[in-house]
């Protein structure tokens, strides 16, 4: 599977990923390792910036950071438009774990986002809850993630499926 967005199925009760989309950024047979980009963390990034001592003001730096999954809340990743030479792409949004990275779109006054922990699966696993239903993929496009409003995303990555929510009636886990 390519990387693009993954969208939680309206039935999903798990509550890690309930309303939620993942920006799949790899999938092989070793497993899967995406990115919740529609949930706010408790932490603002500019306490991150700070605390890897790294220079910034910004007012973007007053925003929380993404929830990005529940594994290894302590692991960083930025995502911003373009393509990353030391991480991942999925459609027009990369996704780089470098530190250096970071400072850089900080210093550029670049348009990003900071993800704290990450959705993992082992081999085999989201395969078998796409086959189950639990997720929908989309394309993921810089837009849904740059432009629209964090609360308002899982609505407008469904909306991408051309089918409202209430029509889409699918076979989740419910973990």
């Amino acid at each position: 599977m390519e990387p693009g967005l993954l969208v939680a199925s309206p039935q999903m009760r798990d509550p890690n990923f309930e309303r939620a989309v993942v920006l799949l950024v790899q999938h092989t047979t070793q497993g899967a390792l995406g990115l919740v980009v529609n949930r706010e963390a408790s932490v603002r990034v500019g306490d991150v910036v700070t605390h890897l001592d790294l220079p910034g003001t910004a007012a973007k730096l007053q925003r929380p950071a993404l929830w990005g999954g529940p594994v290894e809340r302590g692991a960083g990743f930025v995502l911003y438009k373009g393509l990353s030479p030391e991480g991942w792409a999925a459609g027009n949004v990369a996704v780089s774990p470098s530190k250096e990275r970071l400072a850089a779109l900080i210093g550029a006054g670049a348009d990003f986002h900071l993800c704290l922990g990450y959705a993992g699966w082992g081999p085999g696993q989201l395969d078998r809850e796409l086959e189950e239903g639990s997720w929908v993929y989309v394309d993921a496009v810089a837009e849904l993630i740059f432009d629209t409003s964090v609360g308002d995303r899982y609505d407008q990555a469904l909306a991408r499926l051309g089918v409202p929510a209430e029509m889409l009636w699918m076979n989740p886990i419910s973990e």
